[in-house]
């Protein structure tokens, strides 16, 4: 028997409504079985069946069936038993599954303390050990730490050592890398590689990475619409695809091309030691802005300084330029400086120095008066990586764009109702959404929502803040072309942030490369991701995920 055994899976709410239709998945030792698909294809929904974390008064057929029990029908301690010790699962946000008012060694130890009767002492010994197998540098003080003083990364890497604590024989990863930047993803997952080898344990990942999918993944099943299109070996599915849906999804994928061969970088202490001296001061020689010049900073510096803490330098003499019509990338790992740019140019933040134009007038200074924000709100706006925090949940999505259409222009209610439907058609979404809350909607049809009240205000700038992190390649394909188009049509300069090098390489013709608050390396976005010159550029390169046979 194997370790996973679904087989005809179905899944009916108490409406009658279908959600899952005749799943048949099975997962080995030692093996990893990808689930991929758009959102609400039902991958989700499948992986929570395996630990009967089904939807309330869900009706169910078929059969669930892990380490030779059965979950479908179980009771609650029969279903409590395979928690603790045949499966665990990893989710998306680490944040949403650590207490934040409990230490990390409280979350680490309590399961192996009340479940396994493991004494306080020997709990903490074998919590250190666990996070020391995820590679975190200090294990013995972390245990004293709180979630808040962690990186997402480091708190995914503790997610992962607390589902290890009870030595499952199958781990479910969901989506546990879709907010990480290259690097830290790629760590990650040469952790989950490295736990699975050494624990022969089952893993069912599950993403809407098709290219990550590809380089962890031995056997991958494609869902749509709660059911499974295909089935087969990684490279099978990937390099000859059968199904109608799998070909639109790889086709929506986005890629970095590498012109020519780049030398991976045996560590980050090299990284460290590497200098590209002639190439920085290059970017250091800056004229003056032009009269096509769209965006223009000059040495912008930001420095924080956290009470009780060492000064933290979040963005170091950054020296960017943007002609009108055209869009720049800012990529880099977390930490690097790319978001306190992008809110000093919007005005959130006060640079410490430096020089910055918007449509060639000064706005170093943060705006004074309402008059001065509004200036500065019509000259430029922010696409942030959530959409549904920057929408209020009270109200519908037609009149909050509305609103700020009303706040920035004159105009009669119908003229403005108008213009409102005009901008939803325009980013690809029908009037009957104009009702809708913003919790009815998808996480792609809310990012159009907040793109088209941006661009409504008719802005010069469009600072996109990794705005497509979040979405499946299909809808982020969809957010992609729309952007592409309003930016031909009404003569848009963006600037795209984004840990994505594929993306990037779709959407900008120049990019720069930020690393601790440093632009490291800049130029064209082909010439510097086909031939990087500097060795941190050669890391994010090198960091994307690559098909295993590749």
């Amino acid at each position: 028997m194997s370790l996973l055994e679904i087989t005809d899976l179905t899944l009916d709410l108490p409406n009658g409504k279908r959600l899952l239709g005749g799943i048949s998945i099975r997962v080995e030792a030692g093996e990893t079985v990808g689930l991929v698909g758009e959102s609400g294809s039902g991958k989700s929904l499948t992986a929570r069946s395996v630990l009967g974390l089904l939807p309330e008064g869900a009706i169910t057929g078929g059969s669930v069936q892990i380490d030779g029990h059965s979950v479908l029908g179980a009771s609650n301690a029969e279903l409590l038993g395979v928690r603790r010790s045949a499966a665990a699962m990893i989710f998306q946000d680490p944040r949403a599954g650590i207490n934040p008012m409990r230490t990390l060694g409280d979350h680490m130890t309590e399961s192996l303390r009340l479940c396994q009767g493991v004494a306080a002492s020997e709990a903490r010994g074998i919590a250190t050990e666990l996070l020391r197998s995820v590679r975190l540098p200090r294990p013995e003080e972390h245990l004293g730490q709180y979630p808040h003083e962690f990186s997402g990364g480091m708190l995914q890497r503790v997610m992962i050592a607390g589902a290890l604590t009870s030595s499952p024989k199958l781990l479910i990863c969901d989506e546990p890398t879709t907010a990480l930047d290259v690097t830290t993803q790629a760590e990650i997952i040469q952790v989950l590689a490295e736990q699975r080898a050494s624990r022969g344990m089952g893993m069912l990942f599950i993403t809407h990475d098709l290219n990550l999918a590809a380089s962890i993944c031995d056997r991958v099943y494609v869902m749509s619409a709660g059911k499974v299109e295909e089935q087969g070996s990684a490279q099978e599915i990937f390099r000859h695809p059968s199904a109608e849906y799998t070909k639109r999804l790889i086709a929506a994928t986005p890629s970095v091309e590498v012109a020519s061969p780049v030398e991976p970088v045996a560590s980050l202490v090299e990284l460290v030691e590497t200098k590209s001296s002639a190439h920085l001061d290059k970017l250091d020689e800056r004229e003056a802005p032009s009269a096509d010049t769209m965006l223009f900073t000059r040495e912008l510096a930001k420095t924080y300084h956290p009470r009780g803490k060492e000064p933290v330098r979040a963005v170091v003499d950054a020296s960017i330029s943007i002609e009108r019509g055209r869009a720049l990338g800012v990529v880099g790992e977390s930490g690097s400086g790319k978001s306190t740019l992008a809110r000093m140019i919007v005005g959130l933040e006060s640079p410490d120095s430096g020089e910055l134009l918007i449509g060639g007038k000064e706005r170093t200074a943060a705006p004074r008066g309402k008059a001065e924000r509004l200036a500065r709100a019509r000259s430029v706006q922010m696409v942030f990586q959530d959409p549904y925090l920057s929408l209020d949940p009270r109200i519908a999505v037609g009149r909050a764009i509305e609103d700020t259409l009303r706040l920035h222009h004159q105009g009669s209610s119908s003229d403005l109702k108008q213009q409102v439907l005009g901008l939803l058609d325009d980013v690809g979404l029908s009037p009957e959404h104009a009702q809708a809350l913003p919790r009815t909607l998808s996480g792609g049809q809310r990012q159009r929502v907040a793109i088209a009240r941006a661009v409504g205000i008719k802005p010069e700038l469009l600072v996109m803040d990794e705005a497509t992190s979040a979405l499946d390649v299909s809808v982020q394909a969809q957010v992609l072309d729309m952007v592409a188009r309003v930016r031909e049509e009404r003569g848009l300069t963006v600037l795209f942030i984004s840990h994505d090098l594929g993306v990037v390489r779709r959407v900008c013709d120049e990019t720069v490369v930020m690393r601790r608050g440093e632009i490291v390396e800049a130029g064209p976005t082909e010439s510097l991701l086909g031939a990087p010159q500097h060795a941190y550029t050669q890391l994010l390169i090198d960091s994307v995920p690559k098909p295993a046979w590749a």
